[in-house]
């Protein structure tokens, strides 16, 4: 789905009144570890200047012409290292005479042609052709993978390590759009990558729900029965945590990065005592057998995605629209902080415009309110900020008028975006979707 950009025009007074941001290191939990090498300004170019960086550009794109080139799913792809990790094959001999099966499947993972993700050391921009470059969290196999590709059907995907990265290979030009999970409907939200939204200054052009089925992935000729740990994503671990126990397994629960980098684990190193919780497609990447299928406590496991742009799309009215704001309120000083709240609400209530989601998240830059009180001294209390979807597009006159009226109560107010809602029928899916 290509969407129009909006010309360039004059900055939105709802759009720009923005809090300033600080900058975060991120670690990973377990697997993948980001050092950052490269400098960003707060032009999102790398180096002192951005003749620098173009120099630098043009220095790295002409060393590129003579290495080899890689595909992930008959497409090119970003001029990506491949994974080169060599699994050390298990040489001793087993009841089963699994030997060979083992040693096969360490073999086929020495010379994989994934794409390696983007790190925060992020390479310049290549030359760009038609294809749109759609930039997601994790590894080929990842769910984030397939939510891209139901958003974008055609879309070179371009893995990246950490959210954030994704994000800043939008804001370089790396990437024309990201597509990143926002919520769970039974983890609850990503907070993460609200927090993100915040720091950025992306802009929300669309959304896509994927149903999440669950496997459970081991290497060929491995029998359930004899597996001592399941490792995956957290909320994967949580989400199949039931079916696991039903299926008997006596096993150890592991915490890794993401489902599919699991998967990739237990093929690379050759684990015939450890199986994944992941994806039936990255079953088929990472040569790994489906000793389980859809292991999820709950059918209706639903993970919601935004597609994310350097420029808005045009709002419209021939077609459902969503918008998602973000607000801080004014102090609360004397109690006025949750009528504050109430008359921001009321402004959509008045209007007959429903909301779809409410969240607050602890303010970053003033934590803590303290507020005076004669009668039991100073109080101390969190400051927060809030997250909004409503079902109403910004063409509207009711809801440019409801933000008119929010504006008048709040401290802070940005519009993350105004996009088509994902009206497609949902049906819990199987394998074969993923």
């Amino acid at each position: 789905m290509h969407a129009l950009s909006a010309p360039p025009t004059t900055a939105n007074p709802l759009m720009t009144r923005q809090l300033a941001s600080t900058n975060h290191r991120v670690t990973s939990p377990s697997r993948l570890i980001v050092r950052c090498n490269a400098a960003f300004t707060r032009s999102g170019a790398v180096g002192t200047s951005r003749s620098d960086w173009l120099s630098t550009c043009a220095v790295i794109s002409s060393q590129q012409h003579n290495l080899p080139s890689f595909s992930v799913n008959g497409r090119p792809s970003l001029d990506l290292v491949p994974i080169s990790t060599t699994a050390s094959p298990n040489t001793s001999a087993d009841n089963d005479g699994n030997n060979a099966v083992k040693t096969a499947a360490s073999t086929v993972f020495t010379k994989s042609n994934l794409p390696k993700p983007l790190s925060s050391d992020l390479s310049p921009p290549p030359m760009h052709g038609s294809t749109l470059r759609v930039a997601y969290q994790g590894v080929p196999g990842a769910y984030s993978e397939a939510a891209a590709g139901k958003a974008y059907p055609g879309c070179e995907a371009i893995p990246c390590d950490q959210f954030e990265v994704a994000f800043q290979a939008v804001e370089l030009w790396i990437a024309d759009r990201a597509v990143l999970p926002v919520e769970n409907s039974l983890g609850g939200s990503i907070h993460r990558n609200y927090d993100l939204l915040l720091r950025h200054r992306l802009h929300i052009v669309g959304e896509v729900q994927l149903p999440v089925h669950h496997c459970l992935l081991g290497l060929p000729g491995v029998r359930k029965e004899f597996l001592t740990r399941v490792i995956s994503h957290p909320q994967a671990l949580a989400q199949c945590e039931h079916t696991l126990t039903e299926l008997g397994l006596n096993v150890t629960r592991e915490a890794v990065d993401d489902t599919a980098g699991a998967a990739e684990y237990v093929a690379v190193n050759g684990l015939r005592d450890t199986a994944a919780i992941a994806s039936a497609r990255a079953a088929k990447l990472y040569g790994l057998q489906v000793l389980a299928d859809g292991i999820q406590d709950d059918s209706g496991n639903v993970t919601r995605f935004v597609m994310l742009a350097r420029e808005p799309i045009i709002p419209r009215t021939d077609r459902p629209f969503k918008t998602s704001i973000v607000f801080a309120t004014h102090d609360n000083m004397e109690g006025k902080g949750t009528s504050s709240l109430f008359k921001v609400l009321s402004a959509f209530a008045f209007r007959n415009i429903s909301l779809t989601k409410i969240e607050s998240r602890p303010h970053r830059n003033r934590p803590i309110r303290l507020v005076d009180d004669a009668n039991v001294g100073t109080a101390k209390h969190f400051e927060y900020m809030f997250y909004v979807d409503f079902e109403a597009s910004l063409a509207e006159s009711r809801a440019q008028n409801a933000l008119a009226e929010v504006q008048e109560f709040t401290s802070f107010l940005r519009v993350l975006g105004s996009y088509p809602m994902d009206m497609a029928p949902w049906s819990p899916s199987n394998s074969d979707d993923q």
